[in-house]
């Protein structure tokens, strides 16, 4: 349903171009929270993040305003907090998406990107020309390559190519002795023996996936519940906000539930347009997501989120967003649903492309990290000015979020004026010793992230 003036997808209607010709001052700290002289958290306002007042739609116009990835100069890293030390982990990787540690301590790196469109064929256009200066889009490795520090001195020594031949994978997971990977058209399951540094056996497909999706849907993502009884997948929708019937939306824009051999199939939870960093509040058990939401509704909405995931749940997409406020693209169209539309516990910022989500476990980091929440942001297209290209952390007490977003790793962003980051963060992985990986499939790089002792 369309009505005028209130163009359903990118391509329908011209969108309003806009580039900003002033350079932009990243967002930085408002206050100190208590501690932050000896590496606590720098707070944030509250602002955009949390349960901010959400605009109308189009208060402002749709904004194409891409970023251009120039590179880390050598020796430049992103900033911490005082207290944290950045170094870099590795580099000279092929667009490094995901990350996942194995129980040795080996580190896996999913090598995944957006596949371009070929010449002329439909969609091809400034929109995805932004696209790949933005280097979202290129070949696809299709890799996952091992890391392996086994002298603990945060640089691994260690370099194999683990698996190849996959298809746009990126969420991994591990069950005893069998390796999970989900590639963009299913779930592939391979033996797998403790400190194996590459497997050559054939995969066997134990779930048929949904392909493909608007921009960078192609992500699945996998987190075993703890018992290790039941697998739970994120998949991404098909489109901005249905546009292409909800027939194709089956099985997608929510996290589906299986056996560990790909049966019994449900949707666990739906109207989540698209999920991909899964993991499970330590102190609750609850199973909590991050979702990059939709599109072309103004600088300011539709924020991104972090939530927990209540089982059968629905969170809007594409009828509304944060609960009843309905989309006025699908205006009128299903009031039953926009009624009992779940709001999302926590914003963090309309068009970050939130991705990555990791809730710090360890005990190496200051008090006031422990039992938090890092959300990796990949960085926006659909906005003025820049937003995002960072890591943020979200403090929780008592299992619930508590307080004010702050800004935990930033630098990624080298000029506003000429649009230029050095690179885009997103996945993130705590490693045994309690330090914190970030992957940088932009840079090729991961970083690593220690506090000083």
């Amino acid at each position: 349903m369309k009505t005028e003036g209130t163009p359903i997808t990118r391509t329908a209607c011209s969108l309003t171009f806009i580039f900003a010709i002033s350079a932009y001052a990243q967002h930085s700290a408002a206050a100190q929270a208590p501690g932050a002289e000896s590496g606590g958290p720098a707070a944030r306002s509250a602002g955009e993040y949390g349960r901010p007042k959400l605009p109308p739609p189009y208060a402002t116009p749709s904004a194409i305003h891409f970023s251009k990835v120039i590179g880390w100069p050598e020796g430049k890293t992103p900033v911490a907090p005082p207290g944290f030390k950045v170094t870099l982990y590795a580099d000279r990787l092929d667009y490094p998406r995901w990350l996942f540690v194995l129980p040795n301590g080996d580190v896996l790196v999913a090598e995944a990107r957006t596949e371009p469109k070929q010449k002329g064929e439909s969609g091809q256009d400034e929109f995805e020309r932004g696209m790949i200066e933005s280097a979202t889009v290129g070949k696809s490795a299709n890799r996952i390559t091992l890391l392996r520090d086994a002298n603990h001195d945060g640089v691994p020594e260690l370099r194999s190519v683990f698996l190849t031949g996959l298809n746009q994978q990126m969420g991994m997971a591990l069950r005893g002795d069998t390796f999970y990977v989900a590639n963009t058209d299913g779930v592939v399951v391979f033996p797998y023996r403790t400190g194996e540094t590459q497997i050559t056996a054939k995969g066997r497909k134990i779930l048929e996936l949904p392909a493909g999706g608007y921009n960078n849907h192609w992500n699945r993502n996998l987190l075993f519940k703890p018992d290790g009884n039941k697998l739970y997948i994120a998949v991404g929708s098909d489109s901005n906000v249905g546009e292409h019937g909800m027939e194709k939306e089956r099985r997608r824009a929510g996290i589906l539930e299986v056996n560990p051999d790909g049966s019994g199939e449900r949707v666990y939870a739906s109207g989540l347009r698209n999920p991909q960093g899964l993991d499970f509040e330590p102190v609750t058990g609850a199973l909590w997501t991050a979702v990059n939401e939709r599109d072309e509704l103004g600088d300011e909405l539709v924020p991104d989120f972090i939530t927990s995931v209540r089982e059968g749940g629905f969170y809007g997409w594409p009828y509304s967003y944060f609960g009843q406020h309905e989309d006025p693209r699908r205006k009128g169209e299903r009031p039953d649903l926009v009624a009992k539309a779940i709001v999302p516990d926590y914003a963090v910022g309309a068009h970050t492309a939130s991705l990555g989500l990791a809730f710090y476990k360890g005990t190496a980091f200051p008090e006031a990290y422990r039992g938090g929440a890092f959300v990796g942001q990949h960085g926006s297209w659909n906005r003025s000015i820049l937003a995002g290209y960072k890591v943020l952390f979200v403090p929780f007490k008592d299992g619930k979020p508590n307080g004010p977003a702050q800004d935990f790793l930033t630098g990624f962003i080298a000029g506003e004026g000429k649009r230029e980051v050095y690179g885009r963060p997103v996945g993130l992985a705590a490693l045994p010793d309690g330090s914190l990986l970030v992957a940088d499939d932009a840079g090729g790089k991961i970083w690593r992230v220690s506090a000083v002792r």
